[in-house]
């Protein structure tokens, strides 16, 4: 067998034999493999609350981790759980332009193609469509104009309402300059032409730029029958509350990891009941803040988190190891939060799991 002499940590030298070739066998599943039942079961238990789901959106990992296949089937899995509960629970499903490579240049009608080929086969599945904000968009468009002819193109061909997101680049930086201008101002004059020219085939438009400001002023302007869907995980309370005359609905990451605050809280809010509303809610801003604080792109890392801690699925690994992208100070905060928000049904299995991320750490307890 082959020997060198290597440098040893102290300092000296020494001869060294390698060992033999191992025959690895390759295998014949992918290695991040997507638990179906523990992913699924996640969604019925959205559905029992009483809430909806955007399905194979960025919390998702969408471009982050999740390919397109794996995307498409998650669309389709969740469609068909759907169709098997007698409630008609709410579900959209998540188009992008993620077939095409990054870094591969792409024309204005291949962005177009890319976005219906994914419609097509969730509207097939009798499904509803969010049409996602596009980096080979923001690569090949000169101006707001070609934003346009995109986002015409595609709604025409749709045959249900759909929900238009606008995802800042705080949650990805590729989409700087969305709609085809820096100012967020600017690009809003982009949308709302879009939403304005396709009202009717328009369910609403999800804004996510974390400015309670902007949204606002574009909630204000929306034409009629459209509905603002809040993407601000740090200003939801007020934004959803509304300011009695214009409200947005929710449509938000951070209600994942507080589905059954969020449930309850909603369900005061609709019968009037602003300061219960208000009492179980607003302390979870804390908590959203703190997992969506910057690089915000992280977020997902503390929603899974904290889903492992509340006993939703059966371990905190990320697709591409993400799970590595907080700290455990981070994580540490996080846990700290939503104990003050009393959203751990089981506090002693909350503890436990927590002990055991701790101890691989190297924090004795």
């Amino acid at each position: 067998m082959p020997h060198l002499r290597l440098p040893t940590a102290t300092g000296g030298l020494e001869d060294y034999t390698l060992g033999p070739a191992a025959a690895y066998v390759a295998p014949t599943t992918p290695f991040n493999r997507v638990d179906w039942d523990a992913t699924l079961a996640l969604r019925h238990r959205i559905w029992d609350l009483g809430l909806g789901v955007a399905e194979a959106m960025d919390t998702a990992q969408r471009g982050m981790g999740l390919s397109v296949m794996r995307a498409m089937e998650l669309n389709r899995r969740s469609l068909r759980e759907a169709k098997s509960r007698g409630d008609k629970p709410i579900l959209y499903c998540g188009i992008g332009t993620d077939a095409l490579p990054d870094g591969v240049p792409a024309t204005l009608d291949q962005i177009v193609d890319a976005y219906l080929q994914q419609a097509e086969m969730i509207e097939a599945e009798g499904g509803r469509v969010v049409i996602m904000a596009s980096r080979a968009l923001v690569r090949a468009a000169k101006g707001p104009d070609d934003y346009a002819y995109v986002y015409d193109r595609v709604i025409a061909k749709l045959s249900q309402p759909t929900i238009i997101h606008w995802l800042g680049e705080m949650f990805d930086p590729a989409l700087q300059g969305y709609w085809g201008a820096a100012d967020h101002y600017e690009a809003m004059d982009v949308c709302l032409d879009v939403l304005t020219r396709h009202a009717p085939k328009i369910a609403g438009v999800k804004l996510s730029l974390l400015d309670r400001e902007k949204e606002i002023a574009l909630r204000a302007r929306l034409p009629a029958g459209v509905a603002m869907f809040t993407g601000d995980d740090f200003n939801y309370v007020e934004l959803i509350e509304g300011d009695g005359t214009l409200a947005s609905d929710a449509l938000l990451g951070a209600f994942d990891m507080l589905a059954p605050a969020a449930a309850a809280a909603l369900a005061h809010l609709a019968n009037d009941d602003v300061q219960q509303w208000r009492s179980i809610l607003k302390p979870t801003e804390a908590l959203a803040r703190h997992v969506f604080h910057p690089p915000t792109r992280f977020y997902k890392t503390g929603v899974v988190f904290l889903a492992w801690l509340q006993g939703w699925q059966p371990h905190p690994i990320m697709l591409g190891g993400q799970e590595s992208a907080r700290s455990i100070q981070h994580l540490a905060e996080a846990f700290r939060l939503a104990d003050a928000c009393h959203l751990f049904p089981d506090p002693d299995f909350a503890a436990m799991r927590m002990r055991s991320l701790l101890a691989v750490q190297g924090i004795d307890q």
